[in-house]
């Protein structure tokens, strides 16, 4: 055995001649048995004509068949578990000697952790001021607002205005068409150009805009291009808010009174920025823990990873609009360019993986069912089939190892010395 570089080791295996001689008598045997030759039967040619004819389809198929079970042999023999597929290189064999051949192959490294609790990491709890419950209240009720249609008159500052809109100009392909969308006329979130098309106008009223969009616009048909609109009103309206009162808070559910539901809220902000304050800390455990050690990893886990990366980053340009199938890709400059972050993933994925072994942090039945349940809640699907559809394809162990590290994260972060981050930084929750 051979430590090459990295992970990467290699083996000198023989197979005894014996051995070969009797594999490719087993398989001259099974191709004399179906061999279709002018003048024999299927299993009546000779020997001799079975060899002249299938001779290198023999010796190929039985080097197949030995050379895996004498790799896995070897393997066992040296306590070595390939994580890559084995290259075979400097492969010998001529008829009635042993076979020799070198296989080259990734192992997973062998990690010592280190003293891992009591890490320092900057944690401050949230805090959840008055002005935060208001805000998200306001919300609340800018939600439940009504929109009230009011008569004739010249478009006002403030007005909601349901309008038709058709590009002229500015789009390639198709004009894109919107029917009864609302614009607020002069409001936080309007461009001027529709504001200042709409303002004084009368239902039925044809106006044109021209809208210069930000190279970073959500719809990426618009995205840093200027497009000139037609625009018909339909119908002026005012938006009526209801007041902030204990019969709201009986309209939003299971409340009695105001208080209680600012308290709800006050919850909900704290556990929200709870999430975000931990899992922050966490992103900055791991990435300790990632530094404190040093070791190799195998390109295979690395390719894999970048591999998820880029599949991640095209699925949210996906989402966005975008037609992947057109996006060519350069593997190796993408895998150049995802390396670092790849490697850190790998990495970081073994410690914890460790981590979860030496500190016996395993799941139960009951925390699978409980995601399992959440899952078809959210699907709302029956609980058998998701199961079942969540099995057949491989994200039930998914499940399981995410389960796994969001406890194995929790043990750091529990075991790990928070200090307050520096005042001024912006990094605390509240």
């Amino acid at each position: 055995m051979a430590l090459i570089e990295g992970c990467k080791h290699s083996l000198d295996i023989t197979i005894p001649a014996a051995t070969m001689a009797a594999e490719i008598e087993r398989v001259t045997e099974k191709v004399r048995g179906k061999a279709h030759l002018k003048g024999f039967r299927p299993g009546k040619a000779p020997l001799s004509q079975i060899k002249a004819v299938y001779g290198a389809q023999i010796r190929n198929e039985a080097l197949d068949n030995v050379i895996p079970k004498a790799l896995e042999a070897a393997c066992e023999k040296e306590n070595l578990h390939p994580v890559s597929r084995p290259e075979i290189k400097d492969l010998h064999f001529h008829d009635g000697e042993s076979v020799r051949f070198k296989a080259e192959f990734e192992v997973s490294p062998e990690i010592e952790l280190k003293e891992l609790r009591g890490l320092t990491v900057e944690y401050a709890a949230p805090d959840v001021a008055d002005s935060d419950v208001d805000a998200r209240l306001e919300e609340l009720r800018e939600s439940r607002a009504q929109y009230v249609n009011v008569d004739p008159r010249p478009v006002a500052d403030g007005d909601h205005c349901l309008v038709d809109l058709l590009s002229i100009s500015g789009i390639d392909g198709e004009p894109m068409k919107q029917e009864g969308i609302n614009i607020e006329v002069a409001g936080e979130d309007t461009f001027p150009a529709f504001t200042d098309a709409l303002r004084g106008a009368l239902p039925g009223d044809e106006r044109e805009a021209e809208i210069a969009y930000p190279e970073d616009y959500g719809v990426r048909k618009l995205a840093g291009k200027n497009v000139r609109f037609r625009i018909t009103l339909q119908t002026i309206r005012f938006k009526e808010l209801p007041e902030i009162n204990d019969e709201f808070a009986r309209d939003l559910g299971d409340f009695q009174s105001l208080d209680e539901v600012r308290e709800e809220i006050r919850k909900a902000i704290h556990r929200e920025r709870e999430a975000i304050a931990q899992s922050q800390a966490k992103s900055s455990l791991v990435d300790q823990i990632v530094a404190m050690h040093e070791f190799p990893v195998p390109e295979t886990y690395v390719d894999q990873q970048v591999q998820t990366i880029v599949e991640n980053q095209l699925g949210s340009l996906k989402l966005q609009g975008v037609d992947v199938s057109k996006i060519k890709l350069d593997w190796k400059v993408l895998r150049e360019s995802q390396r670092d972050k790849a490697v850190h993933d790998v990495k970081a994925s073994m410690l914890l993986g460790k981590l979860a072994t030496s500190e016996n942090i395993g799941l139960t039945q009951d925390e699978v069912d409980a995601e399992v349940q959440r899952i078809a809640r959210q699907r709302r699907e029956p609980v058998a089939a998701v199961r079942m559809n969540l099995e057949k394809d491989g994200s039930l162990n998914r499940i399981a190892n995410r389960i796994i590290t969001d406890k194995t994260l929790n043990w750091l972060f529990e075991n790990a010395t928070k200090v307050a981050p520096p005042a001024g930084s912006g990094e605390t929750a509240g």
